[in-house]
């Protein structure tokens, strides 16, 4: 009696494993692995070790590292990998900064640069503990976006037991009441005009004004301007008796004085009494 393993065998067929399996599927990229001293492994391993302190930082040549991963990216050619490459001189600047601060003593420091490296030596480990936490966290987002990429959207009808329980729809108005509530909705809307009706705009003379200060100034002799314009009750009439003055002072029949800077404007009538004024 043969298994099916054999009849499989004798039929020609090559039984498929898992191991056969696995050799077809296509091979995960290796990243960079370091070997210095007695350490002997990936990258990231070596910076578990160190923010464990199972490993000390004083022990690992930085250069052999950094001559290493050189090498590693000659080694890729056009196909290196520019994220590697950032995150390694990210973690190696690091690990030089925390190899300076172990390499100083730990009693009395004089020199207040050199305490302030001592006490940056937790955040440089905070620093390596961030990189490690970006790390894992991006892993994290990759493997959801991997399982998201094989997930798509129900594009198939509403079925028929749950479209039974939705309502009748049901249309009072015909066509033509249709077509009559689109033609007002797609209509052109009318352009609004602002009127202007109700706004009154005062004349003001300007003749007639120089004929008020005229006869107060016969009167007076002198008077200020702020004595002329005081029962103005617009601005309008303020700026039609301004005018009134500059006609006034044209025709030679006024002067004007100012004795201080900011002071009173003063109007001086030297006209005769039967002067004829004339104001266009």
């Amino acid at each position: 009696m043969t298994s099916p393993t054999d009849a499989s065998v004798a039929e020609g067929q090559v039984p498929t494993t898992d191991a056969a399996a696995h050799e077809d599927a296509p091979t995960e990229r290796v990243g960079f692995s370091v070997k210095v001293g007695e350490f002997e492994g990936p990258f990231d391993l070596l910076l578990q070790l160190i923010s464990k302190h199972k490993l000390e930082v004083t022990d690992l040549a930085l250069h052999l590292v950094t001559d290493e991963f050189i090498s590693y990216i000659r080694g890729q050619g056009a196909e290196w990998d520019l994220d590697e490459a950032s995150g390694f001189l990210v973690v190696a600047a690091t690990l030089l900064d925390l190899k300076a601060a172990r390499l100083l003593p730990s009693g009395e420091v004089e020199d207040e640069e050199d305490l302030a490296l001592l006490e940056a030596r937790d955040l440089l480990f905070a620093r390596l503990l961030q990189y490690r936490a970006y790390k894992e966290v991006s892993a994290i987002f990759a493997d959801r976006m991997a399982h998201a990429a094989r997930r798509f959207p129900r594009t198939v009808g509403l079925e028929p037991q749950f479209a039974a329980l939705l309502p009748e729809v049901l249309f009072e108005i015909g066509p033509d009441q249709f077509a009559a509530l689109a033609a007002r909705a797609l209509a052109p809307k009318p352009i609004e005009q602002v009127s202007i009706s109700h706004v009154h705009v005062q004349r003001v003379s300007v003749r007639e004004q120089a004929g008020i200060i005229v006869d107060r100034l016969r009167r007076s002799r002198v008077a200020t301007f702020r004595s002329l314009v005081a029962d103005c009750d617009t601005t309008l009439l303020v700026i039609g008796r301004f005018l009134a003055l500059l006609e006034l002072y044209r025709e030679q029949v006024v002067v004007f004085e100012q004795l201080t800077p900011l002071a009173d404007f003063t109007i001086r009538w030297t006209g005769d009494e039967d002067t004829d004024v004339a104001v266009t």
